[in-house]
């Protein structure tokens, strides 16, 4: 049995997936029940819990021998760092009490800093305090690049105006990015074959390095029109995302987030880590993102 969480997210819906199309079994974990009423017609079982409740979460997790657990995005909160806090506290006590043999985490690049890189401060405690607390639970951490996602969220502006912003300048630098239909399948290959190791760190990457430019370019050529990666001032970055959504406080943590790449705190620990690479190219996810 395997356990997922975040079916309802960009990554769990693949492990999920990937899982089922195996014939293995899988629970997927939710929010609101009636987001499992799909699983459950595809054969899933189906359980209720909240990540900052230590005891649903136990409940879920009983009787897995693998999880998939993760820190779900919350663009409205204004306490970030608090209540990624909590959820990695919860976490400490539902591992351990349920036995579960092996959990596959998602982490990020650059989360071996305590500091300085904006949400992603909050997956640090977790690669750090998990394993110490659950001795007997072997952990793989999947130390994910830059999601090409997060490109797909400026799609209206390149078809509108054919442009892309890039906050801060930095728009021919290439560094690493990878689509969550990668994350997704790594996951759940990590899943079916559980390290020998306590814990074990796995470094995820696209199939190679991109900069915005060569994100610009690739999505003008799938939209048919031209689109520029332009260099915005780092000062309007909070607002433009408050317009879009995102709480100050979340806002004010992508701005850090993208000092700290600035600073080159976003890069490979490198050492005992296993460097991964996935399959989706650039051009083809902005192809997909682009009719979709």
């Amino acid at each position: 049995m395997f356990v997922v969480f975040g079916v309802t997210g960009h990554t769990g819906k693949v492990v999920a997936n990937t899982l089922l199309a195996k014939g293995k079994r899988v629970r997927v974990v939710v929010r609101d029940a009636k987001k499992g009423d799909e699983w459950q017609k595809r054969g899933a079982e189906v359980a209720v819990a909240h990540v900052e409740d230590a005891a649903a979460v136990e409940r879920a997790l009983a009787g897995a021998e693998g999880a998939y657990l993760l820190q779900p995005p919350d663009a409205q909160t204004t306490e970030f760092l608090a209540r990624g806090r909590r959820i990695v506290d919860a976490f400490k006590r539902a591992i351990p009490a349920s036995r579960v043999k092996h959990v596959v985490y998602l982490s990020s690049i650059g989360a071996q800093h305590p500091s300085g890189t904006g949400p992603i401060q909050s997956l640090y405690p977790a690669e750090q305090e998990l394993p110490a607390a659950a001795p007997d639970t072997r952990f793989t951490f999947v130390r994910a690049a830059y999601f090409m996602e997060n490109l797909a969220g400026s799609l209206p502006l390149m078809q509108a105006q054919g442009v892309l912003p890039v906050w801060g300048g930095g728009e021919g630098y290439s560094f690493p990015m990878v689509a969550t239909q990668d994350i997704g399948e790594t996951v759940a290959e990590a899943l079916l074959s559980p390290p020998s190791a306590h814990k074990q760190i796995v470094e995820l990457a696209g199939p190679a390095e991109y900069s915005f430019a060569d994100a610009a370019r690739a999505f003008g050529a799938a939209l048919g029109r031209t689109v520029t990666a332009t260099p915005m001032p780092l000062e309007g970055m909070v607002p433009a995302l408050q317009q879009v959504g995102l709480s100050a406080d979340v806002a004010s943590q992508f701005r850090q987030m993208t000092e700290g790449a600035q600073k080159g705190l976003m890069a490979w620990e490198g050492g005992s880590a296993r460097a991964l690479r996935g399959k989706l190219t650039l051009d083809d996810f902005a192809k997909r993102a682009s009719q979709q």
